[in-house]
């Protein structure tokens, strides 16, 4: 059984459809993304697995069953925007906010140093929120999300603020939540934090899923269209062979832009003719072109 199931989900506000027949499933220790630009829906699809706020047509079911209030304990959820109270210690605001999910104080506490000194901020546990920089903010309005070890985490924007040695910080303990069972939904405007972190995603544009499944699938189901070839000695005259659209040189050889795959043989074959080759590779798009090349061509 999924541990977590949208099927057909329907929002709408007045005469606004925010959320229109999404549906996808994820496994217990996975990362799902859920991707789209800003009034796409994944908010308000994010809010509806809380259950914030109630799906008006379709189904959310967590491990078979509806919501409960039975739940709520099982859920941590770290929004875009900051929510945290700026004049209340850190120590202090965690260990309420863990209590509120069901630990009890000692318990709470001692998961709070563990996470602070994970996180290398010990030194926060008595300062005030307002008194820490955007990036150890983020850090713990991160700990209040996980310090209770939720079975469901909701992650809008989990990475935003923090500097690249404390985004791959994050990036392995969602790693290790995840291999530790919880199920995730992780949205973000950085693609290549979704390639690494995700099986699997959504992609949302105005109210509709217009991508879904396996990310390796949904790549191999968009043409190929960059070559990368590095050779031992000078080669000449690919601009001239059809199918190629544009030829970039760069420290490692060549990036060459191509309408068609057949073209890469014809490069190859090419290249051999007139040097050693010592690198050749017909490249997949990256999800950021994906996303592109989908949102774009869904526009009105």
């Amino acid at each position: 059984m999924k541990r977590l199931v949208l099927q057909n989900v329907f929002k709408q506000y007045a005469d606004k459809v925010a959320v229109n027949g999404i549906s996808f499933e994820v496994e217990q220790g996975e990362i799902y993304g859920l991707l789209g630009a800003n009034g796409a829906g994944k908010t308000t699809t994010m809010r509806m697995i809380l259950g914030l706020i109630y799906h008006d047509k379709g189904s959310i079911l967590y491990n078979g069953q509806t919501y409960s209030k039975a739940l709520l304990n099982d859920f941590g959820y770290l929004p875009e925007e900051r929510g945290l109270y700026p004049k209340i210690k850190v120590g202090e605001q965690l260990n309420y906010l863990a209590q509120l999910k069901g630990m009890k104080a000692s318990d709470a506490d001692k998961e709070i140093k563990y996470w602070l000194e994970r996180f290398g901020v010990p030194e926060n546990y008595n300062k005030k929120v307002e008194e820490l920089s955007k990036g150890n903010q983020q850090k713990i309005q991160f700990v209040s999300a996980i310090v209770h070890r939720p079975t469901y985490i909701i992650m809008d924007e989990a990475f935003s603020g923090l500097d690249p040695v404390n985004v791959e910080l994050l990036k392995e303990t969602v790693k290790e939540l995840r291999d530790n069972g919880s199920t995730i939904v992780f949205s973000t405007h950085r693609m290549e934090h979704v390639e690494e972190l995700c099986k699997n995603i959504s992609i949302l544009h105005k109210s509709n899923q217009v991508v879904k499944g396996n990310l390796k699938e949904i790549r191999n189901q968009f043409p190929k269209e960059k070559v990368f070839l590095a050779t031992a000695g000078q080669v000449t005259g690919i601009e001239a062979i059809n199918g190629v659209e544009h030829v970039k040189q760069n420290e490692n050889g060549l990036e060459i832009k191509i309408s068609k795959e057949k073209a890469a043989k014809d490069i190859l074959q090419h290249a051999i003719s007139q040097t050693e080759v010592t690198h050749f590779e017909i490249k997949a798009p990256t999800l950021n072109e994906i996303f592109i090349r989908t949102v774009g061509e869904n526009n009105e």
